[in-house]
Order: structure tokens, then sequence, then C-alpha cells
């Protein structure tokens, strides 16, 4: 029999280690082998879960990816933490819903202006480098907003504390970015770990406002903050350690090479519509169930759609990726169900119809994001990928203050146009591309 070859990691390059030289002789023909097989990768061409262990064990059999996603874990749980925790913070404190709502629009409005800054510069000078301390700026942001509140300081004060929050960087941006230069050659494991990225998204998103919530009402107000700081930072100590992973920084400034913003303008698009079907379904939901009693099930009956969303996303990870245009397809269906279930006023339907929905947001995600992937630039990756979420940031925005216009103007059942709305538009976009750049996403 032939010997193995090898695959080892130095520094952050895959290498194919030679065999040990053996005398001639007969062998059958050698199997033919896929993109992402043995020969490059951990993941098969298609994605598929054949083989020892499955996709994601061979994924994670890489050296050093079972740190990095660690730290990257810890870090990304406050992002679904940290809104939440100042509403209840700031309500609790200062009686208001209506400065509470303020502030953390402004801190969104910032995130949007920053972000994209923090992330060229962690292309050009490395993650560790910039994502350190401006983490640790976001962290004395939070700090500052605990003891501004704490403190009945001018409400000027928490507008500028939350906004120094805006400098957190794009962790889920940085692991992905990690898992390409890993994965470089190997597409099928490339779309395993895009999908497992994805489904780290929604479990964050699901459990940190739920964890928020317990930590403000069951412990004190500011817990929930300070928790989330400390996650943060914690977190990121422990991804930035992993040198080993690292991207390499460009080292070059930024005006010489190509704007990601150019090839990813179509896109930015699709981007805002999805933001506004996040949106607008979360307020709506919340404002129906409020309708018929149930305030206090309103974050399970949420979570279900993100469960469903995590869950499609690990099991996207070992199928062969779909077209966008696809994808779009079956979120457009999907999202008409809440507001046919809405119709029947029946909570469980509901349910059920929120966690289908979800189903089908996670692959939509994650072949919208590959073409994020694809259109950057080479040495921007982090910064592609962040203008990308800053879009859906404010197609989040956007789409909440929609809905609550809606919901209450025209009623809860008629709010839950506007998801299915988004959705067509998102699909509309992609087909008023074809024969240009979308040509190439189906």
């Amino acid at each position: 029999m032939p010997s193995t070859p090898l695959m080892t990691v130095t520094g952050a390059t895959l290498v194919l280690a030679a065999p040990p030289q053996r005398q001639p002789q007969p062998r059958p023909a050698p199997a033919k082998r896929t993109p992402g097989g043995p020969g490059g990768g951990p993941g098969r061409g298609s994605g598929s879960g054949r083989g020892p262990g499955g996709p994601y064990r061979r994924l994670f059999a890489l050296p050093g990816t079972r740190a990095f996603t660690a730290g990257n874990l810890i870090a990304r749980l406050p992002m679904g933490m940290f809104g939440i925790s100042a509403v209840m913070m700031i309500a609790g404190q200062r009686g208001s819903y209506a400065l509470a709502g303020a502030v953390t629009a402004t801190g969104l409005a910032a995130t949007a202006l920053v972000a994209p800054w923090t992330a060229r510069l962690i292309d050009r000078h490395g993650q560790a480098r910039i994502a350190l301390p401006a983490t640790l700026i976001a962290v004395l942001g939070s700090l500052s907003l605990i003891v501004c509140v704490r403190t009945q300081a001018p409400a000027w004060t928490l507008f500028a504390s939350y906004a120094a929050t805006a400098t957190t960087p794009n962790i889920g941006g940085m692991s992905r970015a990690r898992w390409t230069l890993l994965l470089r050659g190997s597409p099928g494991a490339h779309h395993t770990a895009m999908s497992f990225e994805q489904a780290a998204d929604e479990l964050c998103f699901m459990l940190g406002p739920v964890l928020a919530a317990s930590l403000c009402t069951a412990v004190f107000p500011e817990a929930g903050t300070l928790t989330g700081a400390a996650l943060l930072l914690t977190g990121m100590l422990v991804f930035t350690a992993q040198r080993a992973t690292e991207p390499p920084p460009t080292g070059t400034p930024t005006t010489r090479r190509p704007s990601p913003l150019r090839p990813l303008l179509p896109l930015l698009a699709l981007f805002l519509c999805l933001g506004g079907v996040f949106g607008s379904m979360e307020v709506t939901s919340i404002a129906h169930l409020d309708a018929h009693g149930l305030g206090a099930v309103s974050g399970p009956v949420l979570a279900l759609q993100a469960a469903g969303s995590c869950a499609a996303g690990l099991l996207y990870g070992t199928l062969r990726p779909r077209g966008l245009r696809t994808c779009l397809l079956f979120l457009s269906a999907a999202m008409a169900l809440p507001w046919a279930a809405a119709a029947t006023g029946s909570v469980p339907l509901l349910a059920v119809a929120l966690l289908l929905a979800g189903m089908a947001t996670a692959p939509t995600m994650v072949t919208a994001m590959s073409r994020v992937h694809t259109l950057t630039p080479e040495g921007r990756l982090n910064e592609g990928m962040t203008v990308a979420v800053t879009a859906i940031l404010a197609g989040i925005a956007a789409g909440s203050a929609t809905a609550g216009f809606t919901v209450e103007h025209l009623g809860t059942t008629t709010a839950y146009v506007l998801p299915a709305a988004a959705t067509c538009a998102a699909l509309l976009t992609q087909a008023c591309r074809r024969g240009g750049i979308g040509s190439g996403i189906e």
C-alpha cells in the first residue's frame, strides 16, 4: 500500500508533506479526488458528511482551530447581550424606555460608522495588534455607561459612553477570515466552516438576550452589561492569543488596494433587505404576543426562530451548497408562514411557523456571505464582511422602525407582511443583477 500523505499546519498555511520514499510497486489507479478531499483539506468538495468523523470533526482536527473557536464563541456571546442589557439597565434606573432606545440607537449608528474603519485597520495591521486595543476601548465604554447610569450623570454621558462601544471588533468576521485562510483551495470544507459560523451567530443571538435578561432581573440591573464586558474581553484575549492561525497583515495602506465597497455594492442592497427581515420579524412578534397577553413568553417563542436557523446552519454545512437565488426563493416562501399563522390567532402555530422561517434563514446567510468572500479584494476580507454586517444592522434598524409604525396603525397581523415583503425585495435585487455580477450567484 502507498504511504498516506501527511497534512500539518505551519504558521497559517496548510502543508502537504511528501510520504517516505519506497520501492516502486504495482498499485491500483488512485480514486478521483474532489477539491475539498484529503488532498485539499478536511472536507469534501460537496461538503457532504461522508468519511470518518463527518465534516465538522475533520474541520476541527486542524491544529489551532478549536482554540480560536473557543475564544470566538466566548467573545461573540455578548453581541446578543449588550443591547437588551443597556435597555433594561437604563430603563430600570432612569425610568425611560425612550431614553434607553435612543441610547442604543445611537450606539448602532456609531457602529455603522466605526466598524468598517476598525476592520480596515485589522486587515492592515493584524488581528491581535488592533482587535485587543479596540476591545479595551469598548469595554471601558460599557463600564463608563454603568457608572453614568448609576450616578445619575447627565443624559449626554450615556450617549457618549455607549457610542464608545462601537469599536468592538467584528469577531465573527475575524473568525471567518481565519477559516478562509486555512481552507484555501478546499471549497467543501470552507462551506462547512461558514455554515458553522452562521450557526454560532444564531446560537449567540438566541442565548445572549436570555442570559442578559436573566442577569438584569435576577441579580442587579448592571449585571448583564458587566458580564457581557467580561466575556468580550476574555474571549478576545483567548482568540488573539492564537497567532498560528491569524491571517498575515497586509502591512500596506488600504488606499493602495482596491476598496471592497465597489464590488460589494450590489450585494449591500441584499443585506439591507435581510436586515429588514430580522428587525421587522422581531418587533412584530413581540407586539403580537403582547397583544395576546403573552408578553412573558415572547423570548422563548422568538428563540425558536434562532434555534431553527442554528440547526439548519449546521445541517447545511454537511450538504452541497445551493445558489443564492434558490435560497432566497425558499426564504420568501418560509417568511409567509408567520403571516398566515398570525391570521389564525394560534400562538402554537405561530411558534412552529417561526421555527420553519428560521430554518430558511441560515442557508441564505451562508450563501450570501460566501459571495462576500468571493468578491472582496485580497487583503481586505475582514473589512468586506464588516461592511456587509453594517448593511444588515442598518436593515434591522429600518425594519424595526417600520414594524413599530405598522403595528401601531395597522395591527400586528398586518405587520407580518413586512418580513415577507423584505424577502421578496431581496429576491428582486438579485433578479435585477441578472447578466451582471449577479449572474455568478446561481
